[in-house]
Order: C-alpha cells, then sequence, then structure tokens
C-alpha cells in the first residue's frame, strides 16, 4: 500500500502534514520496526493530539486489526519513540496503570477507539509507517 499524505486545517489557519502508510501485513513489533526503516522512514511516532487523530482514521477499516503497532517501546524503566522524539503527549486510557511497569507487554500499539496499549510485541497486527 502506498503512504498517504493527511493534512489537517488547525483553528489557526496553519496546515499540519503527516504522511502515513498503514501496512496490510501483520507483523510482530520488531518486524513491523524492520519493514517501516527499510520501505519508509520508521514505525510512526504520535506527538500531539491532532498526529493521534490523523493515524486513528488511518486504522478505521474492517480490514485493520483491532490495534495496529506504534513507535512506542518500553526500554529500561520508561516508555520512549525510537524515533528519539520526546514522549510529550500521551493517550493512555484514563486509570490504566498497566503501562507504568510492564513486565511483559512491552511494545506499544494504538487501539481502533484511540487509546494506546501495552502490548506483547510478539503478537502479529497492522502497523503505521511514516
Amino acid at each position: 500500500m502506498s503512504p498517504k499524505l493527511d493534512c489537517m486545517c488547525l483553528q489557526d489557519a496553519r496546515f499540519f502534514c503527516f504522511n502515513l502508510m498503514v501496512d496490510d501485513g501483520k507483523k510482530t513489533w520488531e518486524e513491523a520496526l524492520e519493514h517501516c526503516r527499510e520501505t519508509h522512514t520508521d514505525l510512526t511516532s504520535l506527538n500531539s493530539e491532532t498526529e493521534q487523530r490523523l493515524a486513528l482514521s488511518e486504522i478505521q477499516h474492517d480490514h485493520i486489526t483491532e490495534r495496529v503497532w506504534i513507535g512506542l517501546r518500553f526500554f529500561g524503566d520508561r516508555w520512549l519513540w525510537v524515533n528519539g522524539d520526546p514522549l510529550v503527549y500521551e493517550a493512555w486510557p484514563e486509570g490504566d496503570q498497566e503501562h507504568q511497569c510492564p513486565l511483559r507487554k512491552r511494545c506499544g500499539a494504538l487501539t481502533k477507539e484511540g487509546h494506546w496499549e501495552n502490548w506483547d510485541c510478539e503478537e502479529k497486527v497492522h502497523f503505521i509507517c511514516y
């Protein structure tokens, strides 16, 4: 599937463009990371509510898994974006604390409901590259 350039007009008349690609194949988190880096740029980082909404609009299709991999990974004692972006925006479900110290589920996914989940990295789901 080819990349799609999504643009959104912000309230102050600026345009925000975000180049996204939801892949048709299902992969583990590591496989998705490798694929994105080889064929695009990276697994996507979601650094704002705007980016979150654009990504969410791309996964609202019946053929897309209930959650998709994003470039979020738990390293050491915190969640980090694999491209080095700081984690300034977060979309964990309200009241969820499972992500604070994950034992096995150490890879980040975006659900169709618009929340982030820590998920088993070996699970094969769709993913978003940019």
